[in-house]
């Protein structure tokens, strides 16, 4: 893992790997996560699969720039924001967490590449794939949404407990169990995991970097962004949404909402997936964005031969 500093002092940790020279697959982790939430297993499968693929942590998570000097948002405020007609004064905006991207895309010499986005990356993933076209290759929007950010009946069950949960004090053991309580309520009913393994992926968490003021901070950006829905028309890279049917925090629906208003993009609802990637679904999913990968490569190839073999008239000469 490495460090880069990108712009506006933002420095992002990031994880490269494979061949350098083969097409660039980039992973964009959600909402308070770190980039080894991406399970080990899909990173370095796709890898395997013959691709460069980037993880990296956002800004205000795991070892990338801390943002402390903004603050602590009101969460109270970033959510009723979600209800009301208003919008939640925020640090910072997924529009500039999309810049990030951009910006390591450039300091990592990528011009364009294949972006998959999870939940709150998801939605970072989709803005680059309708204003910057050009750099995009493909999309893949897993468990995420094109809607603005806003409470349902059954999500804000889920949050009502998590506000609950999360500790008073900050220490490591609080931190640990609040990690391993949020998992089990977003976790994949079809799917559970045993509290063992939850705990572990808990304390490789907690232990790698720790900072909830940034969780705060992230959703305040997601309040304040607003609605996507009338940017996916411009969405011209191809597209695969995936999304699971049993999802407490973004409900399956907003998947299909977001496929329909892309033109021509695959859906994939997943039965018995929740907010989280089950190590069973790791082989489904490392196929599943492979072959998108693949198909989209083979679609620009054939583009790219197409206009090479198109006769310039414009430049032939007089006769």
């Amino acid at each position: 893992m490495s460090s880069v500093s990108i712009h506006n002092g933002i420095s992002i940790n990031y994880q490269d790997e494979g061949d350098k020279k083969a097409p660039a697959i980039i992973l964009i982790m959600g909402l308070g996560a770190q980039m080894t939430l991406w399970p080990d297993e899909l990173f370095y499968g796709l890898a395997d699969a013959g691709y460069r693929v980037i993880r990296f942590d956002n800004r205000d998570a795991g070892l990338s720039t801390q943002l402390e000097h903004y603050g602590k948002p009101s969460l109270i405020k970033s959510w009723l924001s979600t209800r009301l007609p208003l919008r939640a004064k925020a640090p910072y905006t997924l529009e500039e967490m999309a810049e990030d991207t951009l910006a390591l895309m450039k300091a990592l010499k990528v011009k364009r590449a294949h972006l998959v986005g999870a939940s709150m990356g998801g939605m970072i993933a989709q803005l680059i794939a309708a204003k910057q076209k050009k750099k995009v290759l493909s999309l893949t929007s897993i468990m995420s949404t094109s809607s603005a950010l806003k409470l349902t009946h059954s999500n804000l069950k889920v949050f009502v407990q998590l506000a609950g949960m999360r500790p008073s004090k900050t220490n490591r053991d609080a931190a640990i169990n609040y990690n391993i309580r949020l998992n089990q309520l977003i976790g994949s009913p079809g799917y559970p995991q045993d509290e063992r393994t939850l705990k572990r992926q808990a304390i490789e968490t907690v232990d790698r970097a720790y900072n909830p003021h940034g969780f705060q901070r992230q959703l305040a950006a997601m309040a304040a962004s607003g609605s996507r829905q009338n940017l996916m028309a411009k969405v011209k890279a191809p597209t695969l949404v995936i999304h699971g049917a049993a999802d407490p925090i973004i409900p399956s629906q907003e998947g299909e909402k977001t496929a329909q208003q892309i033109r021509k993009s695959k859906l994939k609802i997943v039965p018995g997936m929740g907010h989280n990637f089950p190590p069973e679904l790791t082989p489904k999913l490392i196929k599943w964005i492979s072959k998108h990968v693949r198909k989209s490569e083979a679609k620009r190839a054939k583009k790219l031969a197409q206009k090479a073999q198109k006769p310039d008239w414009g430049k032939e000469p007089l006769q």
